[in-house]
Order: C-alpha cells, then structure tokens, then sequence
C-alpha cells in the first residue's frame, strides 16, 4: 500500500506530538543559553523538502530572498550557507575591480571594535584589509560614534561593526559618519533580527547588513546566513562571489535569461563564449539550499513572536536582579528597542568574589553561560600576529575578557526558567556580600 505526502506529513506531525518534551525541575534541566525553538510545522518543513528532493537552491530559497528583502524594505536579499559567509561576501564585495575608484585595496582600513566575534574581523583580515580596533562601552557594550570617529585615519575606508548581543550601536550618527567621511558601513546584525533604532530596523542603515540563521540566532535555517544591500551594484557583486565568481546570472538549470549566451567577449576569452562559465570575480561556493530555506521560511513567520519573547525574557531578568550589588546590569542604547540575543552580565571590580566562582554556581545550577565572545580579539593567539591598529585604549575590552559574561533570554525559556537563573544568580550574591 502506497503513501500520498499529505498522509507522510500527518504521520510527521504525530511524530512531533509524541516526542515533545515537557516539565522543568530547577537545577536539573538545562536553562540554555541559546537554542532554536522549532514546532511541529518546522518539522513538517523540513520533510516535505527532502521528499521533494529539493537539495539545491531553488524556489524555496528564492521564496525566502524575496521574504527577507520585504521585510527590511531592501531591493536585494541573498542567502548564504552561514552568517560567517555572509560577513566573509559583504566585505568582500567592496574589494571589487567594478567599484573601481571606491574599491578597498589590500593595506585599506576598516573601523571595528576588539570585543565582538571573529567572522565581523577575518573577512578584513581575509582581505588583505588592516582592522582598526575600537573600544567599547559598559552597559550597552557598544562603540560610540565618536570613538569610531576618532579611529578614522587617512587610509580607513569603511566602518563594519556588530550591533551587541542584539543592542543597537547607535547606527544613525554611524551611518552620517560614514556618509559624510565617504566610508562604507557594514551592519553585521547577526544577533539583532528584529532590532530598531529610533523606530528603523537594524539592518536597514548601511550599505550592506548580514544576518545569521545558525540555531542560536532569532530565527533559524541550520545553518544559514543572508547578504541584504538596497545597492543593485554591491547586489550583483555579492551573487557573483557567492555563486563560484561568475558572470552569469542565471539560477542553476536555467539558460540564456539575458538572450546573449553566446554573444558576449570577456578577458582574452574568445567571442560567443557560453556566458554561464564566465567569471568576472575570485569567487565561491556559499549557497544555501532549499532544505535550509524551507524551514527559514517556516521561521520567518514567527521573528515578532520570538522577538516578543526575547524582549520579555530580557525585561524579567532585568527587573529581577535590579538593584543587586557588584554586577553591572545591561542598559538598551537610548532610542533603541533591542531584540536581545542575550542577558549580560559584568562583575565590578569590588566584588567580593569572582567572575569565575559566579559562573561556576550558574552552571552547577544547569544554567548556561556564556563569554562576551572574544572580550578582546587582540588577545587571542589567532591576532598575535596579524596586521592591526589600536584606536585608543581597549580598557573596556580587557575587563570584558576578565569579567564579563551571559546568560539566555531565547524564546525557548520559560518564566520558571527565567526566575531559576534570577534566583540562582541572587542567592550567590547575597551569600557572598
């Protein structure tokens, strides 16, 4: 007896149904830090892609595109196979020979800050490019546009900066910055899908923005990412280098969209060579494909839902551990509403205990920690000797790598999660002071 899909996918759903887990018994189930949260249509998504044999990118992944740029009110959105590809593509982008004059070349500057995480800095470095290392503030773990103003020396041509565990840097004066300097800005918003500031989406300031749809971020793919950009140039230059440096434009299995296949001469090559083998970039392969999409599109739904969520986890750890001694509580930079990725937390230097000992009672309490990232990239074995310029002290930086740390706020957490992590972290304190 044979089965139809509709028959297949109602089994799935059952399936889901069956193997939901349930209940939360405080210091013995996990409060993670981050974790994709994916219902039964996920699920279902994801199957009927694989019983389709969609494996390669197709209308799924357009559909998704085409989603994505609605959202952000872009003209351009192009998926990746991770968000690390899409910093590693808008970055790369700006070195190319048809920007010409505005192209960056190897030895070029590009202002970013020493606390965030490695793929916002190796795609500079990837490039022959020199990072200018900023420092930070406490409380929205920031850049300020005058610590980026003052980084900007005679060869900086572009501004690429992460906007903090969700919280926005203040990316209205960053972009006048780069406007009226002639730099370009990269809005790496891998952490802030939902984000505004001032009433605009993140995202939407630069010239291009990533986004990340890794499990841990506010909607998720598997593994994923996306290049948004409202600039048609920066567009076809970011699809070229994403799609092996070819000239072509047509999707795989499609033939002669722009009807002159066999008319064209590029290089030294001979006239009338096929155009689909054409390549006018040093490229890549870092498409995605329709077995990611198709779940990303089953999440995109859902990015007010768990935005919400994320805002009310983040608001009920702030009201319960406010007031608190010895820990500097995180502030939302003024005019913003952030979609957090995360909770965070620095130890003051007058503690009476250490940041290692709090982490040490979270996690025997099974609630999972993390560090700031990289707390200061300039310290790590893989910079040591690379090619970097210091603007100013990175003191903020350095006591984010010796005491600064989060904790989750994802949609997958629930408020007895949330008051379990306020109670764990409370009760260490008090009994410490």
């Amino acid at each position: 007896m044979g089965y139809s899909k509709s028959d297949i996918l109602d089994q799935v759903r059952k399936y889901h149904q069956d193997n939901v887990a349930s209940g939360f018994v405080p210091g013995v189930t996990p409060v993670a830090a981050s974790g994709a949260v994916l219902d039964e249509e996920d699920r279902v998504a994801l199957v009927e892609a694989a019983l389709d044999l969609r494996i390669a990118a197709g209308t799924s992944s357009r559909r998704f595109e085409r989603a994505l740029a609605r959202y952000f009110g872009l003209r351009k959105a192009h998926l990746t196979n991770s968000g690390s590809s899409a910093n590693l593509l808008a970055l790369s982008a700006l070195t190319s020979h048809q920007l010409e004059d505005l192209r960056l070349l190897p030895g070029d500057e590009v202002v970013t800050v020493a606390a965030g995480f490695p793929t916002t800095v190796n795609p500079i470095l990837q490039n022959g490019l020199v990072p200018v290392f900023i420092d930070v503030e406490l409380g929205t773990y920031n850049a300020s546009p005058e610590r980026i103003a003052e980084a900007i020396g005679p060869r900086t041509r572009a501004i690429m900066i992460a906007h903090a565990l969700g919280n926005p840097f203040a990316v209205e004066e960053v972009a006048k910055i780069a406007s009226d300097r002639g730099l370009f800005l990269i809005e790496d918003n891998c952490d802030a899908l939902g984000s505004t500031y001032r009433g605009r989406l993140t995202g939407t300031f630069g010239d291009l923005a990533t986004e990340s749809f890794y499990p841990a971020h506010h909607i998720t793919m598997g593994e994923g990412g996306c290049v948004l950009t409202d600039n048609m140039v920066l567009a076809r230059i970011v699809e070229s280098l994403r799609d092996w440096g070819r000239d072509c434009w047509c999707e795989p299995g499609e033939d002669n969209r722009c009807f002159k296949r066999f008319e064209q001469q590029m290089g030294t090559l001979p006239k009338g060579y096929d155009h689909k083998y054409i390549f006018s970039h040093i490229g890549y392969n870092l498409k995605s494909t329709d077995l990611q999409a198709s779940l990303g599109l089953n999440q995109f739904g859902k990015i007010e839902e768990f935005g919400a969520a994320r805002r009310h986890n983040w608001a009920r750890l702030r009201a319960g551990l406010d007031g608190l001694p010895h820990l500097l509580l995180p502030e939302p930079t003024a005019d913003s509403d952030p979609s957090w990725f995360g909770f965070v937390l620095t130890v003051l230097d007058d503690a009476p205990f250490s940041t290692a000992e709090l982490i040490d009672h979270l996690e025997s309490r099974r609630v999972a920690t993390r560090r700031f990232f990289a707390g200061n990239l300039t310290r790590h074995p893989a910079y040591l000797n690379s090619r970097f310029r210091v603007s100013g002290p990175l003191t903020n930086s350095d006591i984010m790598a010796e005491r600064t740390f989060w904790i989750g706020v994802f949609p997958g957490l629930s408020d007895e999660m949330i008051d379990h992590s306020i109670r764990s972290i409370t009760e260490f304190v008090t009994r410490r002071t």
